[in-house]
């Protein structure tokens, strides 16, 4: 029996329907649908803060075709939120009354906290990451949470995003030098307050649709070797790369750099300021992007997720491969059980032996239990389907370095064949490491 989950997150840029599915003996929901509008209710808002009938009418005929798929697909919950735009409406309530009557949904508005929380949910329950800033900006506001321990710590919502610094500086559809450098100094204005993330020297998480656009823009300009944005790290440097080379373009040309879509191109400058300006004055070791947020956050707590240890995280992950590819489980007991003696006698009588640690062992239990899992696409090749699947594969709790690692150590046929797997990673790795996995 298949249980389905639909969310309706309006946003100020965008409106969005992602229809979740989870199969009676899985952990994880899947996503089985992904419909975003670019309704862009921010410019709907006047002076008065009211949205305009223009801007509501945008609204419920996005929501009445979003409500024709939530029936086609069968899906018995629907949640549906608000966040800043809708927030700060003035007719909030006759906003929400009509959308009622019209489409059938019942927004919730969320609070400034909730969104903060919903954000920071996501990223404890799908990343490894004890310590961090989060950041998730959308079209009207920015959340910022800091947490330790994977608690929660502090939080904050500020009163701008991508789209409305785009409407509040610039005046035409990029901004000259001058709108940058107001831009810079009015984030940087509103990030001073939070004392809290000064100097903090932690990963900064960053989630959202210019978050995404920016990761995948930096994949594109380096030609990177793997499939996923999910816990994909860059330098503080490599954000001022990227402003460096988007900055001089036009607006066609930058309409037409891989990576950016269209309806993000002309706020992807303002998105660009506000990640440097975070990443400044908290002192962050890196930008890591997450691909879950906010609408993930409400489906965890739907389920009553609790956070979880990355091992947790991981062992999930690896059973869901288990699951997708049928794979025998006394078969798997046994490569185990091979996998751990080998591991031994490695230890005491290879040279490489005095380099390997309990972390190592776990790595090679992992890699044991989908060891040559490509075999069940394609027997003749299975070690490189193996590396293929696994390296492409979001598997919560592993970065993109990690899961190459568990591809090699599951994959692994001989020496010929680590080396040409190896071969686009090998400056991920230092040299005893790559004697450590082959």
């Amino acid at each position: 029996m298949k249980d389905r989950v639909a969310i309706v997150d309006i946003g100020s840029n965008t409106v969005r329907l992602v229809i979740y599915e989870r199969e009676e003996d899985r952990r994880e929901y899947r996503e089985l649908d992904n419909i975003k509008i670019a309704a862009r209710l921010r410019i709907y808002l006047n002076g008065q803060q009211f949205l305009n009938e223009k801007g509501i009418r945008v609204l419920i005929d996005s929501l009445q075709t979003f409500q024709a798929i939530v029936r086609h697909y069968n899906v018995a919950k629907v949640i549906c939120v608000a966040t800043a735009t809708i927030r700060q409406a003035r007719n909030q309530q006759e906003i929400m009354q009509q959308v009622q009557e019209e489409t059938g949904f019942m927004i919730k508005m969320l609070s400034e906290y909730e969104e903060a929380y919903y954000g920071y949910l996501a990223v404890v329950s799908s990343m490894d990451i004890n310590e961090g800033i989060t950041i998730d900006m959308g079209g009207g506001s920015t959340e910022v949470t800091y947490f330790r321990d994977r608690q929660l710590v502090q939080y904050e919502s500020l009163p701008f995003g991508s789209l409305s610094l785009k409407l509040q500086f610039v005046k035409g559809e990029v901004p000259t030098d001058q709108e940058n450098e107001e831009i810079r100094k009015f984030v940087q204005s509103q990030f001073e307050h939070l004392q809290w993330i000064n100097d903090k020297e932690i990963p900064i998480i960053a989630m959202g649709g210019s978050a995404r656009s920016i990761a995948q823009l930096h994949q594109s300009l380096i030609h990177y070797p793997l499939s996923g944005i999910h816990q994909y790290e860059m330098s503080i440097l490599n954000l001022q790369e990227i402003k460096e080379t988007i900055e001089p373009l036009s607006w066609n040309e930058l309409q037409k750099i891989d990576g950016i879509s269209k309806d993000r191109a002309d706020t992807i400058l303002p998105a660009i300021e506000v990640f440097q300006a975070i990443c400044d004055i908290s002192r962050a070791t890196k930008f890591i992007l997450s691909r879950k947020g906010l609408r993930e956050g409400l489906l965890y707590n739907e389920m009553n997720k609790t956070n979880e240890k990355c091992t947790s995280l991981v062992d999930i992950g690896i059973q869901e491969i288990v699951k997708d590819f049928h794979i025998d489980e006394h078969e798997r007991k046994y490569m185990i059980e091979n996998a751990k003696q080998l591991f031994k006698q490695i230890k005491h009588i290879s040279d490489a032996g005095n380099l390997l640690d309990d972390d190592d062992l776990e790595l090679v239990e992992r890699g044991a239990l989908i060891f040559d899992v490509g075999k069940y696409v394609n027997e003749e090749s299975s070690s490189q389907h193996t590396f293929y699947l696994l390296t492409n594969r979001t598997i919560l709790g592993l970065s993109h370095r990690e899961r190459v690692q568990l591809a090699l150590i599951a994959s692994y046929k001989g020496k010929g064949n680590f080396r040409q797997y190896i071969e686009p990673f090998k400056d991920w790795f230092t040299k005893e490491e790559q004697k450590k996995l082959a």
